[in-house]
């Protein structure tokens, strides 16, 4: 079981993004909705996570 940890700032208690990421677990980051903690979870690979959090930080769609 990966330790969520990580929540979005713009997560609220009348919903929002409420999106979660665990530690790597296996050179996996999974990433689920923090309102619905027993629904589906994606698995990203680290790459993929990398990639995706640059493009974010670097303001690309």
């Amino acid at each position: 079981m990966p330790g969520w940890s990580r929540r979005s700032w713009t997560c609220s208690g009348t919903g929002g993004g409420c999106v979660e990421v665990a530690n790597g677990v296996s050179g996996f980051v999974p990433v689920r909705d923090s309102k619905d903690a027993s629904g589906p979870v994606v698995a990203f690979s680290g790459r993929s996570w990398s990639a995706f959090i640059a493009d974010v930080k670097a303001g690309r769609d």
